[in-house]
């Protein structure tokens, strides 16, 4: 798209009264058909604009495929330059571009893939990523959005690491700070996780990562041996958190970069658990990238380690994801087997014996994240699990109610979709509208993606009023 100029199509060619009706009205047919006539484009060059096929462009011009997809529409005004307002879309990021030159990019930061697994290598990591993280601007950040996370070999053979103990903290002299110190920043790391968890997004991702980079800095200056095993642990949770963050606001190697650095931090503290829940952490990321070998290969590495020291809340939660790997693969028996697994796992789980960050795990939590599955399953044979895929996700929004903020909303996206491959289109529709209402109180580009999922099921219904308001407040979200 970058070798895309802006003057791709004359201004004269979007003013006029055909081509800016067939826009408005997403008539891609019509809009290719005139854009060729009147803009002296090829099927060929408005395929390659837009990053499709000539094939997939020749269908639409044909009319024998509409576009539904939010991601196409997207990529076709960024492809031909048609600005957003022109087809429902909230001013494109290139619309804002001043023309000035971009401003030096700040230094690459070490990846956590470098260094031995010693924690003076894990402190060294932390500050050139946070360093580097802290001086990015808007531009360096859009750049960021392409960075490719890894997968197979790449990846998994870094990790290897991870199985072996940590050496021990060498005894140094009585640091700065003491264990008080150690709380607070402990209980900073639990309020941006809370944050996290709650509302998603990256709107606090600079402050955790500040946050780390100062525990990184106490961690440098040298510190007693259990004054840097909690520094170290704290680093493994505010990692996490900027973790998650990154990756819901669609920086997917900046993500793996501190999902990694979680995973080091976590084995220089001997937090086992905590290690397991980053792996499985990494195991989502993959999953989101139909990377479902890779996913359950980090599943393996954190069930391997953690099968002693894990309490049920955590064991439950590894079984989900290896089920959520083999429903990927579509490994029916696998998914129901792992599934009961951590059905009879969590029901050992009591109250309070287990660390805050995985409290969140609970029957609402496996019935919400059975019932994903069972959706991305029902999506092939829908008659088989669409229902199964209802049932749980209105388990999950009967347990955590809307105060769960993104997963509630990722629950009430599901629930209308799993409607829509029903055929109960009234009931669809109005879980739709409460999933349209929740996706909006978030900043999680996961959830506005789910959202995007729905788009299509509310296209080629046009004689339904109540659909096309459906169809119409989706796009509202989206494009703001």
């Amino acid at each position: 798209m970058d070798a895309i100029t802006p003057g791709l199509l004359a201004p004269e060619i979007l003013e006029r009264e055909d081509v800016k009706r067939a826009l408005a009205e997403h008539d891609f047919s019509a809009a290719f058909s005139l854009i060729k006539k009147w803009g002296g484009l090829s099927q060929n060059r408005i395929a390659a604009a837009c990053q499709l096929t000539p094939g997939k462009v020749s269908t639409i011009i044909n009319g024998q495929q509409q576009v539904t997809s939010f991601d196409v529409i997207c990529r076709i005004a960024d492809g031909l330059r048609i600005p957003g307002r022109m087809v429902g879309l909230a001013d494109r990021p290139w619309e804002r571009q001043s023309g000035a030159p971009d401003p030096p990019t700040p230094p690459a930061a070490r990846t956590s893939d470098d260094g031995p697994w010693e924690p003076v290598a894990t402190v060294g990591l932390a500050a050139d990523l946070t360093r580097s993280d802290l001086v990015m601007d808007r531009r360096s950040a859009t750049r960021a959005l392409a960075g490719t996370a890894l997968s197979g070999a790449n990846l998994l053979d870094h990790l290897e690491g991870w199985l072996k103990p940590a050496p021990p903290h060498p005894a140094h002299r009585r640091g700065r700070i003491g264990q008080r110190e150690v709380r607070e920043l402990e209980t900073t790391a639990r309020a941006f996780r809370a944050w996290d968890h709650r509302f998603g997004g990256g709107l606090r991702r600079k402050a955790v990562v500040g946050q780390l980079n100062e525990v990184a800095g106490h961690l440098e200056e040298h510190q007693a041996p259990d004054i840097e095993r909690g520094l170290f642990q704290v680093m493994a949770y505010l990692s996490g958190t900027a973790a998650t963050m990154a990756w819901d606001s669609g920086l997917q190697k900046q993500a793996q970069n501190y999902y990694m650095l979680a995973l080091r931090a976590a084995h220089a503290a001997g937090d086992v658990a905590f290690g397991a829940n980053v792996l499985a952490g990494m195991a989502r990321q993959m999953l989101y990238r139909d990377h479902p070998q890779d996913a359950l290969e980090l599943v393996h590495l954190a069930q391997k380690r953690a099968k002693q020291a894990a309490g049920p809340r955590v064991r439950a939660m590894l079984h989900t994801r290896e089920a959520w790997a083999y429903a990927a693969m579509g490994r029916a028996a696998a998914f129901r087997r792992a599934t009961g697994e951590a059905i009879e796992v969590l029901a050992e789980a009591e109250a309070d014996e287990e660390p805050y960050w995985i409290s969140y795990f609970d029957e609402a939590e496996l019935a919400g994240v059975t019932g994903g599955r069972l959706l991305d399953m029902a999506r092939a044979d829908p008659q088989q699990h669409a229902e199964s895929a209802a049932e749980n996700i209105r388990s999950a929004l009967a347990g955590r109610g809307s105060e769960a903020g993104r997963s509630h909303a990722l629950d009430l996206i599901g629930l209308a979709e799993s409607h829509f491959l029903m055929g109960d289109v009234a009931s669809a529709v109005d879980h739709t509208h409460r999933a349209v209402d929740a996706a909006s109180r978030t900043r999680s580009s996961r959830v506005r993606t789910q959202l995007g999922q729905l788009y299509p099921y509310t296209v080629g219904r046009s004689a339904s009023r109540t659909v096309w308001e459906a169809r119409a407040r989706i796009r509202e979200v989206l494009s703001s």
